[in-house]
């Protein structure tokens, strides 16, 4: 190799490695600038201060981020309709919770049959905080710490007067598509506002892929509104998801391949034999 050459190939490998050096260190920046582009910061106060919430276990959605509206939530107006109005500043913990912000809280009560009322699917602990009030295009952030990557099932404790459809990101992008929330609605009830107080509990709701480690997890409101959100329960989803859990454990064993004619024959056998 001349002269020339090796000179050309040293200049050729120098302008390479500084180019791959701005590229590394540009593609860095950029995850970097993305990271730290959210400014809300997992909720805490002098009652909780856990941290981000857990995942896979129980998270609160009356714990969503601080931030303000625009960074940890958005609500259609700025007043809380829940603490410090329907439940007046009296100094106590639950009535003045998050009271200056836009998002709706409010907590359970067990006293006038309002969410102890035999109208509901399921009975809520009492005290309870949770986000109401909710209005379609509304969201609120909530950091989440995910222990393990893998497919959780999703719970919710809520009521829905209307039914309606909610959806999830993490991160920013969606997981899970659109998650419907069956109405809560019942027409026997006589007292037309505790419509919006008969709770139920959506066991897996969704199947959603998580990654490990702290993330953003938006839950928006898309259709309808007019829900009260308590908490979502995250779990690893069965292995065996696809089973049909609305049938017996007799049902699916006779539907296995082959077993049908069988358990038929069996029967008839059997029926004779019965005097």
């Amino acid at each position: 190799m001349s002269r020339s050459e090796r000179l050309y190939r040293r200049e050729y490998l120098s302008v390479a490695f500084y180019l791959t050096v701005f590229l590394s260190f540009g593609l860095i920046s950029l995850v970097t600038t993305a990271a730290e582009s959210y400014k809300g910061q997992p909720y805490h106060d002098n009652v909780y201060h856990s941290g981000p919430q857990t995942i896979p276990g129980r998270v609160m959605c009356a714990y969503y981020d601080l931030g303000g509206e625009g960074v940890a939530y958005h609500d259609s107006d700025a007043t809380n309709k829940g603490s410090g109005t329907l439940n007046p500043a009296d100094g106590s913990y639950l009535n003045e919770f998050r009271m200056h912000e836009g998002v709706d809280t409010s907590y359970t009560k067990y006293h006038d049959n309002i969410d102890d009322n035999s109208y509901e699917v399921v009975h809520p602990p009492k005290d309870l905080l949770y986000v109401g009030w909710t209005d379609p295009g509304e969201w609120f952030n909530m950091t989440v710490n995910i222990k393990e990557a893998g497919v959780y099932s999703v719970g919710l404790l809520y009521t829905s007067k209307n039914g309606g459809a909610i959806s999830l990101d993490l991160d920013g992008k969606n997981i899970g598509g659109l998650i419907k929330i069956d109405s809560t609605y019942d027409a026997r009830d006589p007292i037309a506002w505790r419509q919006w107080h008969h709770w139920n509990y959506g066991e897996d709701l969704a199947s959603l892929p998580l990654s490990k480690g702290t993330h953003v997890l938006t839950l928006h409101i898309v259709l309808e509104g007019n829900m009260n959100l308590a908490y979502l329960d995250f779990s690893r989803a069965n292995r065996h998801a696809g089973v049909d859990k609305t049938r017996s454990a007799y049902q699916r064993f006779r539907d296995l391949p082959g077993i049908g004619s069988w358990v038929t024959a069996a029967l008839k056998t059997r029926s004779h034999a019965l005097p």
